[in-house]
């Protein structure tokens, strides 16, 4: 991937990086000439009470808000996706409205429970609860009764594919506050967040996706008071948090950048030059575990210094 991903624009990575991408069904993708249009068109607005935003769905899209959303084939439409994305402490909840499609013909609509780019995955299959086949949601499968789908964090997909021009669905989408916020893909550049996972063996990533800077406020870690001697290693550790980069999406695949295994009221600091930037807790379910972090996107003055200090060595390894 090239350098170019550091710029700024941290949007057109997101787009460049969903009409690259590879998902399980998906082998190529159709153009979109105007993909900046479709995401200004989804900016976070305020809407009544009352008022339903509708509109229609393209083959390839993204969905930042609640609403009624239609998508009727023109012609045969085989490599298809929608990434919907909410606010960290939002889950997405799908409920179909109609559905016209042809499931003997080779057509399909399946929810994915995360985000699949460029084959991986977010979250990570070992963050995740579910195995990955248990994260697919196959409305063509005859055992499949669920009539509204909910995410585990706050993005999910829509993969379909439809042959016959005229045939098509409808569905409504929803978002629904999560009170414990666990894997999570930030929507903006900058922000403040706290993860707290209360006796949960869980792993909890909070990603990213541009270079940034993190700053940690506050963490406690259910096993060490606040007199812990801070160690240089957390080999053996249960309980830890991970800052983590790379050019890749899941987690478990990025280069660990620091460990850190003891309580502290910070502030502490460390600025990440790869394209994507992960905070980690692994949690062995045993305490509370609560880290209250805030997150920047580096400038391009910045990165060019991180990048005289070696730092993409590390960001992109050979695979």
């Amino acid at each position: 991937m090239s350098s170019g991903f550091k710029l700024p624009l941290h949007i057109a990575l997101l787009w460049m990086a969903i009409l690259q991408g590879q998902a399980r069904h998906i082998e190529k993708n159709e153009i979109i000439k105007d993909a900046f249009g479709l995401l200004n068109s989804e900016l976070k607005r305020e809407l009544s009470q009352d008022y339903i935003y509708r509109r229609s769905l393209k083959c390839i899209d993204m969905l930042s808000v609640d609403g009624q959303f239609t998508f009727s084939a023109d012609r045969p439409q085989l490599y298809c996706a929608i990434f919907f994305i909410g606010s960290p402490d939002e889950i997405i909840s799908f409920e179909y409205n109609y559905v016209n499609i042809d499931c003997q013909g080779g057509d399909f609509l399946k929810v994915f429970d995360g985000w699949i780019l460029k084959g991986e995955k977010f979250p990570s299959t070992v963050d995740h609860s579910l195995p990955i086949s248990e994260r697919y949601i196959n409305f063509c499968d005859g055992s499949n009764t669920r009539t509204i789908i909910r995410s585990s964090q706050n993005v999910a997909m829509l993969f379909f594919r439809i042959h016959m021009p005229g045939n098509g669905f409808s569905l409504t989408i929803k978002k629904l506050i999560n009170p414990f916020p666990c894997n999570v893909i930030s929507q903006t550049p900058d922000g403040r967040f706290t993860m707290v996972i209360p006796h949960q063996k869980r792993n909890c990533s909070f990603s990213i996706i541009y270079p940034a800077e993190i700053k940690i406020s506050d963490l406690t870690l259910g096993h060490f008071n606040y007199l812990q001697i801070p160690v240089k290693s957390c080999g053996g550790a249960t309980d830890f948090v991970q800052l983590l980069g790379g050019n890749r999406l899941d987690p478990s695949r990025m280069y660990p950048m620091a460990d850190i295994c003891y309580s502290f009221s910070g502030p502490a600091q460390m600025k990440i030059g790869c394209d994507n930037t992960v905070v980690r807790i692994v949690s062995s379910g045993k305490y509370i575990n609560r880290l209250t972090f805030e997150y920047r996107q580096l400038g391009q003055h910045e990165l060019d210094k991180e990048n005289e200090n070696g730092v993409e060595d590390f960001c992109y390894p050979a695979d």
